[in-house]
This record gives structure tokens, sequence and C-alpha cells, in this order.
């Protein structure tokens, strides 16, 4: 038997198919098969179509719906409509920087009524302070502002409610396909809430053990419980027959061969991912202060939920867009003269463009100010460090120790290749090394590489540790938010004045 079609009854630990994986491969189902994206992108959002997009864009819509209601009904009749109208897109944007509007599996506008309320007091203080700047006439009282907060947070509010129960709705009448991977004490748990429970919209059809090694041990097999997957080739056959688009991990995923290709396969048919905390270690339970989402009691988060929310992308990609176009327009006579001490003291070839890896695993071209002339392109590729080199004239140096010689790398973010902030690209010859190596490194390939990271701006740059780089790199983009990017170009900025450059 397969493990398809697997009934979601009310009872505890109802599955109606036994235990054993068939060894061929049925063909997927109409529709099933989803175009694959580059490996380690995730998409926290699950499925697609209605239900992930139909959702955020109700979302969007209530936010903005709130605010076009308060602003008819309470702000002062002599401000202009046009531009109140523009201004309705300035919720949406708070709160997506706030992160309102990440995937969460029992969501709540009570909860999120404080961070809804508070940017509604920045936003109408903002607003009546830029309308009275303009023109006095456009004063408004502490009347009017503390009304229309008010009302937009209970509209707000009310107006989520109603999105998230027709979601609850929805899902109930067309639950997902889920796999449920460990073999804990918790497995079982959580595979009989999701039954019990159809308003998450998961169908639990099996269990994933892929590693050999358990904190807790196992339980012992119930006969009613979903098929057990014990290799990637089990795991394949059961996403494509039974279109999974939920994974939940009752322990997080190990550093090891085996994990990261279940994570690769989830991956390229862009499961939703989520952690299940079963609360027996309160302490790293309060650690994990990332919201009050729960599955049933059980504490869950979104794993690699950092950067891969579409609103998300598109802020990063603005930020970048308009921050990089702006600061090539500034810095248009620092780069003339790097440029012309380049071509001064070290002859023709300003430029120095060389072969990176960058967002999924995919090749570009990077540009920097020459420092160096390599010998051959052996050496350019798989030479780890030239910053002792004595053939580095005084002008390469002083670019290297002032890191001017990265800025012709505004011109790889305003193209697309890069980012402001993200881990630092390297080459192929080094990324092939460090993956086998160092666990967790070619999951910094999940977002678009960086000008600078949290990891450069705590000092690890040059000829430093690639294990705490790599650890770095992917704690920024598990807590990536526009706010952090700020004060990593902050911080990036005050250590140019250090001549901290490698």
């Amino acid at each position: 038997m397969t493990t398809e079609s697997v009934p979601a009854h009310h009872t505890a630990r109802t599955m109606a198919v036994t235990t054993a994986v068939k060894t061929t491969v049925h063909p997927p189902r109409r529709g099933v098969r989803r175009p694959p994206v580059p490996h380690g992108t995730f998409d926290a959002w699950g499925a697609p179509g209605l239900r992930r997009h139909g959702q955020l864009a109700g979302l969007l819509a209530a936010d903005v719906l709130a605010f076009a209601v308060t602003t008819a009904l309470l702000a002062p009749r002599n401000w202009p409509g046009p531009l109140l109208a523009l201004l309705a897109l300035v919720p949406p944007a708070l709160h997506a920087c706030r992160g309102l509007y990440r995937p969460a599996l029992s969501p709540s506008p009570l909860f999120d009524a404080p961070a809804i309320s508070g940017l509604a007091l920045l936003q109408w203080l903002a607003i009546a302070e830029g309308f009275a700047a303009y023109d006095p006439r456009y004063t408004a009282g502490w009347r009017h502002l503390v009304l229309a907060v008010a009302a937009q947070t209970v509209l707000c509010c009310a107006a989520r409610a109603l999105v998230h129960r027709v979601r609850r709705w929805s899902a109930q009448r067309s639950p997902q396909s889920v796999l449920v991977v460990g073999r804990t004490a918790l497995t079982q748990q959580v595979t009989t809430a999701l039954y019990d429970h159809p308003e998450y919209g998961m169908r639990p059809v099996g269990h994933v053990d892929i590693g050999k090694a358990h904190t807790v041990p196992a339980p012992a097999s119930d006969p009613g419980s979903p098929p057990l997957l014990t290799s990637i080739q089990d795991v394949s056959r059961a996403v494509i027959q039974n279109a999974v688009r939920h994974a939940v991990f009752t322990q997080p995923p190990a550093s090891d061969v085996e994990s990261e290709a279940l994570l690769a396969l989830f991956a390229e048919h862009r499961c939703a991912l989520w952690l299940v905390d079963g609360g027996a270690a309160v302490g790293q339970t309060w650690r994990r202060a990332a919201g009050h989402d729960h599955l049933w009691g059980f504490s869950v988060t979104p794993l690699h939920s950092g950067l891969h929310r579409p609103l998300a992308r598109a802020v990063k990609r603005a930020i970048d867009t308009l921050v990089a176009a702006l600061v090539l327009v500034c810095a248009a006579p620092v780069l003339a003269v790097c440029a012309l001490a380049v071509r001064i003291a070290d002859g023709p070839g300003v430029l120095f463009r060389q072969e990176r890896i960058g967002l999924g695993g995919r090749p570009f071209t990077l540009l920097k100010f020459r420092t160096l002339r390599p010998a051959d392109e052996q050496e350019s590729a798989t030479r780890w460090s030239i910053a002792l080199d004595r053939r580095m004239s005084s002008t390469g140096n002083l670019l290297r120790r002032t890191s001017l010689d990265e800025l012709p790398q505004l011109w790889n973010v305003l193209r697309g290749d890069m980012s402001l902030v993200g881990p630092r690209p390297e080459r192929p010859y080094f990324v092939s090394q460090f993956s086998h190596t160092h666990p967790g490194y070619r999951d910094r390939h999940r977002m678009p590489v960086g000008i600078t990271g949290l990891a450069q701006v705590n000092g690890l740059r040059g000829d430093t540790s690639i294990e705490e780089r790599a650890r770095f790199d992917n704690h920024y983009i598990a807590t990536w938010s526009p706010w952090r990017d700020v004060c990593i170009l902050a911080r990036t900025a005050t250590a140019l004045f250090r001549l901290g450059g490698s």
C-alpha cells in the first residue's frame, strides 16, 4: 500500500493504511508536482495558490480597509483625500516590518493587538505631524488622534479575525497532507492532535525517521499509525503521491547528510516547515520568545522563516535597490578617485571580476577594485587569502583596509546578484570544500548574499573561522528583519573608520 488517501477522522488514532511502503513510485496526481525551486529556498507560507496567497491578501486587505474606514470616519475633513489614499499603504508596510504577516498555525488578533495599536499610534502621530508641518491649517487635535488609533486597532483586529476564521473553515474543508518528522515521544501526540483538530487543515500521511540518534526512546509502533518512512526515497514517494505541503518536526533537524537531504527535498517541493516544542525544556521555551503560536498547546515556530515570505523579499529588494542607487550616485567621486589610483599604481584593468556563488547556489560575477593581479586563474579561484601578499601595492593595501575595494559590488546589488546585507559570497572551489567540512555552510545560500553581514560586523572576516561565520549567517537568516539590516549597515559604516578590512 502507498501512503495515499489517508482519512482524517476525529478519533485519536484512526488511519487507513498499513505501515508498509511500496517500493514502486506511482505517477503523481494531476497538478501535484510543481516546478522545483533552487536548493535552500524555503517558502514559509506552505502550499501555493489560493490558500497561501489568499490569506496574505486577506490580511493586507484587512489592514488597508481598517485604515480606510478610520480615515473616512475620524480624519479631519480638511485633510487632502488623495494623499490619505496613498497613505493607506503605510499600515501594511509597518505591519510587515513588525512581522504581523508571518505564517502561524494558531493566529490570534488579540495577541497582535498591542503591536497593532502601537504601530497605529506611531502612524497617526507621523501623519498628523507631517500635515501640520506642511500647512498649519491641517493641524489635528488629540481627540482625533486617540479616536483614530482606537478605531483602527479595533477594526484591524476584527477584520483579521474574520480572515483567520475563513482560513480555518477552508482548511477544515480541504486539509493538506503533512509529514511528522521524528520518532520521539512527542511524535504520536502531535499526530493525534492533528487528527482530533481538523481546523489546522493538516492530514498526517506519514512519520519520517531518517536519522539514527534520538534523545528520547522511540515509542512502540501503533497498528493505526501512519506509515514509517526511513529513507529519502520513501519520503520522496510520499511527498509526490500525497502532495505533501507541510513537515512538522518534533525535534530540531540534525546537522548530518541525511537531514540536509531531507531539508533539500522539502525545499524542492516548497513544503512549510514547523518545529514543535513539547515543553520539556522550559529554558529553551522561554528563550524561543518568537511569538504565541501553538499547535493544540505545543509551542510551534516556523523553520527557516527569516526571509522566505513574499512580502519580506519584496521589502528587502526595494531597500537594496533604493540604497544602492543612492550610494552609487553620492559615491561617484570616490569611485572615480579609487579607479584612477588603481590605474596609476597598478596599470590597466581597474576592475577585478571573479565567479562567486549566490542565492540557491547560482554563480554570478562579482566586481571589485583590483588590489592584486593574480598570477593565473587557478590562483584567483583557489587561493584563500592575499592579505599579506608582498605583491600588493600601497594603493591596493589602502583600498582593502578601508573596504573601498568593495564599492563596485553596489552594481551587483542593483543587478540583483547580491543584497546589501547577507552572507558573504564565496568562490565555487571553497563552497564545495566548506559544504563538506562545516555543517550548515550550504544553508547560507537560502538567502541572497551580501556586501556585509552579521558575521562581518562581529569581526569574522578574512582568515577567520568558517564554522563561526556559517553560524552567524544562519542565525541572521533565521531572524531577519528590515531593522536588523539597518543595524548591520550602521555597524558596517562605523567599522570603516577603524580600518578593519582584510
